[in-house]
């Protein structure tokens, strides 16, 4: 028997329910939550809009219970007329059709929860070593972060450079633990069976990452869907009888994206494929733009390795 289906669209303040052609109004905190549970069904489908912070806490206290997709808005925008009239009342109602007409969809997750902050704090270690180089170079140091240059900046004489070093470093500290820390609990709570581990360049981390913000490959019916889901379809304009590329979309997954770049630089080195398609184009293309090609070509792999349920081959 098929399990039934609900929407909920989330706003700061309120949660607007549709299950059973009827509507349902509830605060946005756990007295609200409780107040869908007591309407819906355990083993529902539900349908949540991914909108910023405000949907997690319901998605977490919904998991568990019920079969929770909390689905990107980016998605949303393929079906054609899914907005139609803007209402609560419909949008909740529209994400119920679409939980249907979709199938399998995200499913909110530790997982997926544990890649966001991954990102941010991987985003934030960059943004500390950057500050930490143009305090050396103040000082009158290389901008080199080696242990040895670091040890002798410390032993110099106090002041507010100095002092935001030392401030710098220890933040530096507890961003790489907090990076390891959620890196372990991501291995835990993703397959260690998956087919993309086959793939050269994807290691653990980044393919613990790659499947938790992918979901169920499934839903892309083809690889240029997949590739404009991660962002990496390339931005092309027309006039008249020229056409020119404009980089690429980035109207997909950030996370994604990002996790593919990153795979890319250590691909280039150890996958077959792609180290060809690096040499290839590294005449016509040159540095960011040729890795984000390399990394639109290792997500196109992915895509095939995962969709046809094949380990990675480098004759195909």
């Amino acid at each position: 028997m098929e399990a039934p289906v609900a929407g909920i669209d989330v706003s700061k303040d309120k949660l607007t329910v549709y299950f059973q052609d009827s509507f349902y109004e509830f605060p946005n905190d756990k007295r609200g939550f409780e107040e869908i549970k007591r309407v819906l069904p355990k083993g529902c489908k539900i349908g949540i809009e991914s909108t910023g912070v405000y949907h997690i806490n319901l998605a977490k206290y919904l998991v568990g219970e019920y079969d929770v997709r909390v689905i990107n808005p980016f998605t949303l925008k393929k079906f054609k007329d899914f907005r139609g009239k803007k209402s609560d009342k419909n949008d909740a109602k529209k994400l119920a059709e679409l939980v249907v007409s979709m199938g399998s969809e995200f499913t909110t997750s530790d997982a997926r929860e544990l890649t966001s902050q991954w990102d941010f704090v991987t985003r934030s270690i960059v943004r500390v070593k950057n500050r930490l180089r143009r305090d050396l170079v103040l000082l009158g140091y290389r901008d080199s972060l080696s242990r040895k240059n670091l040890n002798e900046v410390l032993r110099g004489e106090d002041n507010a450079v100095l002092s935001e070093v030392r401030f710098l470093l220890g933040e530096l500290e507890r961003l790489e633990a907090r990076k390891r820390e959620i890196e372990e609990k991501l291995k835990e709570v993703v397959s260690k069976d998956s087919l993309i581990f086959t793939i050269p360049g994807i290691g653990r981390t980044l393919g613990c990452i790659i499947l938790a913000r992918v979901g169920d490959v499934k839903r892309f019916g083809d690889k240029k869907r997949f590739v404009a889901y991660c962002g990496l379809d390339p931005l092309v304009e027309s006039s008249g009888k020229s056409v020119v590329s404009r980089g690429i979309s980035r109207r997909g997954d950030a996370v994604l994206r990002r996790a593919f770049y990153l795979a890319a630089l250590t691909a280039i080195k150890v996958n077959p494929v792609i180290k060809r398609f690096y040499e290839e184009h590294k005449g016509r293309l040159k540095g960011k733009k040729l890795i984000t090609a390399c990394a639109r070509k290792l997500a196109v792999i992915t895509w095939a390795v995962l969709y046809y349920n094949r380990p990675f081959d480098a004759s195909e």
